[in-house]
């Protein structure tokens, strides 16, 4: 079972995806309840208040253990960053389990946002994929362990270091489950 944590952003649109690929989730409220999923997604927000709410609840230290017990993590747009080893613009705490440095809002503001086709190598060639920014922040370096999977004009929007997959677009908000499908599989190979 997948998780998602519940507390900002479009996890039910997140859930709805795994389960059009045959994939049980679980709403993720409490820290204690990452005990009941072998992977986790962590959907966009605002990512402060994203923030402050993993802070009130105590899940910082649950998603450090979580990670480091091998257990994938999938964060979109405010949860790459959350999960971003840097953060510029301004810089702010993160969990830093994954070696980039994202620049947030780089995209630009809400009404910035933008649908696009990129490309996706997620183990058969480059691909289409259909990719929705929303205020996204840009992955401004990728460290050596780190290795890209999607592009935006050239420009890396979604990246994996080990378990921990991270994309700057919001995959759920489209009819694709390509991503969703792919974390699917970290997961089941991480089990």
């Amino acid at each position: 079972m997948i998780g998602v944590l519940a507390l900002q952003g479009d996890f039910a649109l997140h859930r709805a995806a795994l389960g059009r690929i045959g994939v049980p989730s679980l709403e993720v409220r409490r820290p204690g309840q990452l005990d009941q999923v072998a992977g986790l997604i962590m959907p966009g927000g605002e990512s402060t208040t994203l923030l402050k709410l993993l802070d009130a609840w105590e899940f910082v230290p649950a998603l450090e253990k979580f990670q480091a017990a091998g257990k994938p993590i999938f964060g979109t747009c405010a949860g790459l960053i959350l999960l971003a080893r840097e953060v510029r613009g301004p810089s702010q705490f993160s969990l830093g389990l994954v070696d980039v440095a994202v620049e947030r809002n780089a995209y630009g503001r809400q009404k910035e946002s933008f649908e696009a086709t990129g490309a996706a190598d997620l183990g058969d060639g480059r691909a289409p994929l259909e990719m929705v920014f929303i205020r996204a922040p840009r992955i401004r370096r990728l460290g050596p362990g780190v290795t890209p999977l999607a592009w935006h004009q050239d420009e890396c929007v979604m990246a994996r270091q080990g378990s921990v997959l991270v994309a700057a677009f919001h995959p759920e908000l489209t009819d694709e489950t390509t991503v969703h499908g792919f974390f699917a599989g970290i997961v089941r190979l991480e089990r």
